[in-house]
Order: C-alpha cells, then structure tokens, then sequence
C-alpha cells in the first residue's frame, strides 16, 4: 500500500561521459534524484580490457536505495570503472518489480556494446512485443524498456547512431534515453519531449570538461557540473570524443518535421525538485507561480480580525505555499506561513500490529502536526494534488487531532480524473476520488475539510512556462491524450 495519496514518479536516468570517475560521477547523480525512484539502482560503465584488449562493460545493481546498492565503494574502483556510465533510479510504472527489470539493460551485440537508461512509457508496447516475438526474439524481462535494445539490434542500418534513430521512430510515447557506447555518450527525448533531460559539463583538473546528462539538474549540483541546456523534444544529441576537444555536440532529429512539444505538466507540479531546471525553466519559480494563481483564484478569507496561517504538506507544497501565502496577504486578508507538518524522510517498511488502522499508522510514520501552530487557528492546508482521496483524509484526520478553529484546502493542480500512459503511475479512473464526486464540496467532505478547491486548468497553464513551439500534457485533468497509445477508445487531439 501506498504511503502517501500521490502519483508515482517515473524513473531518474542519467549518463556520464569523459570522466576518470563516471562512475562515482553517477552515483551522486542519482543519489540526487532519488526522489524520482526508489524500488532500485543500477550504474553501468564502458572500458578497456588491458588483459582481453577489447572493450567491455560491467554492472552493478540492487533493489533499494542508492547509498545501499553502493554501499562498498569498492565497486567504484574494481568493477565500474572507464570514463562512461549511465545509470538508472527505478519505479516500476510497467513490468514487474523483478530484479531482471532493473535498468540500464546491456547489450553486445553485431554492431558492439550498448548500454541504455530510459524514463517513461512506451504505447505501443503490445504491438512492438507482439511483432519481435513472432520475429523469433526472446525477450528477457517484462518491461517496455528492453524493446529498445531488440529494436536496434534487428536495424539493418550501416551505422550505431542511425540504428538508433530507426528505433527511436519505430517506437511510440514517452521517452528520455541515456546510452553509452564504445566512444560516446548518446541522450534522446521522444518527438513530443514528455519526459525531461538535461546536459551539463565538468571542469576537470586539467582544464577540459567531461559531461553529464540527467533528468533534473540537481543532479549536476551535487557534482558541481554547469548546466548546458535542455536536450530538445525530438532530438538526439551526441557526445563523443569531438565534443570533449571542441565542446561541439552532434544533434540530430529522430523524425523530420519536429511536432509542438507535450511536456509532462505534473513535473512541474509535484516530480522534479524545486532547485530542479527542467525543460529549460526553474522548478521553484513555477511552483510559487501555481501557489499565486492559487491564492487569486480561491483567496481564503478570515474574519474580520482573524488570521489565515498557510501550511504545506512537506516536501512538494513548501514552494507553493510561499506563493499561495504572500498573494493571499496582497489581497488584504491577514495571512501568514507556518511550518505545521513536520516530515520525516527515514520512512522504511511499516509493520501493523493487530486493530490499528493502516493508512492512519503510515502518514503518521511520514508526518507529524505542530500542535502550537495549528491549535486554535485558522488552517489553509496546501497541496499538490489528490489522487485516490485516502490518505489525504488520514492526514486531515491527523491535522485535526491538533484541534485547528478552521480547516481548508488549496490544491495546485486541477482534479484528476484519467490514468496516465507516458510514466506516471496513476491509478485506473474507477479509484480516483474525483471521479467519485461531483463538486469540490463533495471531495472536501470526503476528505474531511471545510472548504476545498482545485486549481483549474485554465489558471495552471497560466503558471507554467510559455514557450514558442511548447505545450503541455495535461491528460490526467483532461483525459485527452496527446500521443496515439494501443487503446483507441481513449481520446486523442
């Protein structure tokens, strides 16, 4: 059972090239990211064989966290070693939780060795599978992700880079790639751009640069690595040898007319990191933005003499709350933010002991109330959406132990009502509390509070940035699909 009531994030790739310690390199990389998966861990390298003289790879990877799968740092001097890696934080949105779905997936193979990290979802996975196994292929493991690797290998085209390319056009959804090979470092981003993925360099000691490429940049913070820019919707850039004496990086497009970009919306609202920049733009700015247009849209209003005190749900709402307080209080209602929900980040495995209600006992293991701040007050709660409803009626419970005057809810996302295909793990529509209820009153009693609102969708897109040739994907408000997926029943524009 889920901890918190919160979509899954999908997966953190990331991908090192020209760096005596790209392993190490993406590790911290990743033990950056963890936020975006923690079921498992993988870092996989390219090298030179002295004693075979060939080049080979080698792998580590493990169900957990990074500073657990890496715990003996003797792996980053005897076994992952070379100056290429890519390597894989793991939340499983499709196949199963076995240890032979954790990536990145290695192969040898006609052309040579290739090793591949991919955050996202493919939608055409069924047919792709289909196709490749009545080919005679014989697939490994259960997720989309090995489609890649059977796809580039079955290209008969001359070179690895074109390889790709056709494999890249063949599949469908979402998809950011990292891939190392013998001499470069390969990323990609799907022709619609769903999923983020930045380049960044390293100044090394001798005054040249290695490079970096992840799915947040705070993942070339913790390296002290200096962000470059996005990697392009439709585009697959190349970092080889060229790049490290020029600073010169190949780019080339995966399909010919490069479509308006669909970038996944709820990254900005809940997946990335704040100190993240992710599809070009700081996260922070537009999380305080979504909490602004949040206190315009649905002020909360005391009595006269009365005070407002807005409190996050730590980690996602802490930004937005900042925005939502500060604009609540321009527009003249007494408004202050407080620290009322304390998290705690060391949340392992749970054990229930007989009676005790579940759900109750886990936010109680994540959050606990400031009794002195929420006591006696006027409490405006903001969050960053409600998914199934459950827990959030556990945590209102909980705020309400504290004995609160008055309890609202502000949420920076407009209700969600349709799964999502392009990696995120939301539930079916039939578990989705807003599918359940008519009214954001409805919702608000259900979960236990006594005035709710949503953000809508037309005060979101203002919140996010608005670049030519850009546009969001927004099917979990909408239900309306931007990439053709295997089920046509589901509305596409």
């Amino acid at each position: 059972m889920n901890i918190e009531d919160k979509a899954r994030p999908n997966c953190a790739v990331v991908g090192v090239f020209g760096h005596p310690q790209a392993s190490l390199i993406a590790y911290y990389a990743l033990h950056a990211q963890q936020h975006r998966g923690q079921e498992a861990a993988v870092i996989s390298t390219v090298y030179f064989d002295e004693k075979k003289q060939k080049m080979r790879y080698a792998y580590n990877r493990g169900a957990g966290l990074v500073l657990d799968v890496f715990a003996d740092n003797k792996i980053f001097s005897d076994v992952l070693i070379g100056s290429a890696a890519v390597g894989h934080n793991r939340y499983s949105t499709t196949g199963s939780s076995s240890r032979a779905n954790i990536q990145p997936f290695n192969m040898s193979y006609h052309s040579g060795i290739l090793c591949l990290s991919h955050n996202g979802n493919l939608t055409n996975t069924k047919t792709l599978r289909t196709q490749l196994i009545n080919e005679g292929t014989i697939f490994q493991t259960t997720t989309d992700s090995e489609l890649f690797l059977h796809l580039i290998a079955h290209s008969k085209k001359p070179t690895r880079l074109e390889q790709i390319k056709e494999a890249l056009q063949i599949a469908r959804g979402a998809y950011s790639l990292a891939i190392i090979n013998e001499d470069s470092l390969i990323v990609a981003r799907d022709p619609h751009g769903v999923r983020p993925l930045s380049i960044g360099r390293i100044k090394l000691d001798n005054g040249k640069y290695a490079y970096i490429a992840a799915s947040e940049t705070c993942a070339f913070d913790i390296v002290n690595a200096e962000y470059i820019r996005s990697v392009g919707h439709n585009e697959i850039a190349v970092i080889n040898q060229h790049t490290l004496e020029t600073g010169e990086i190949e780019s080339h497009k995966i399909i010919d007319k490069t479509p308006v970009a669909k970038h996944c919306i709820f990254e900005y609202i809940y997946f990335s990191r704040p100190d993240s920049i992710i599809f070009g733009h700081r996260v922070d700015k537009v999380r305080r933005k979504l909490g602004k247009n949040l206190a315009q849209e649905a002020p909360e209003i005391p009595k006269e003499g009365e005070k407002i005190y807005a409190i996050s749900v730590p980690d996602s709402g802490n930004t937005a709350t900042l925005g939502y307080a500060k604009v609540n209080q321009e527009l003249g209602h007494n408004t202050a933010f407080e620290i009322g929900l304390i998290r705690s980040h060391y949340v392992g495995r749970t054990f229930i002991y007989p009676g005790q209600n579940n759900r109750a006992f886990k936010v109680k293991t994540k959050f606990n109330t400031v009794k002195g701040v929420i006591e006696g007050r006027n409490i405006v709660v903001i969050d960053d959406s409600i998914v199934r409803g459950t827990t959030s009626n556990a945590l209102i419970k909980l705020i309400r132990e504290a004995n609160p005057k008055r309890l609202a809810m502000r949420i920076t996302s407009p209700p969600i009502t349709s799964p999502c295909h392009y990696g995120m793990d939301f539930p079916s529509k039939e578990e989705l509390i807003a599918n359940h209820y008519k009214t954001e009153k409805e919702i608000g009693n259900a979960i236990g509070v006594d005035d709710l609102h949503y953000l809508s969708v037309e005060k979101l897109m203002e919140s996010v940035p608005n670049d030519e040739g850009i546009d969001y994907c927004t099917a979990c408000f909408t239900g309306i699909y931007p990439i053709e997926i295997e089920d046509n029943s589901l509305k596409k524009k």
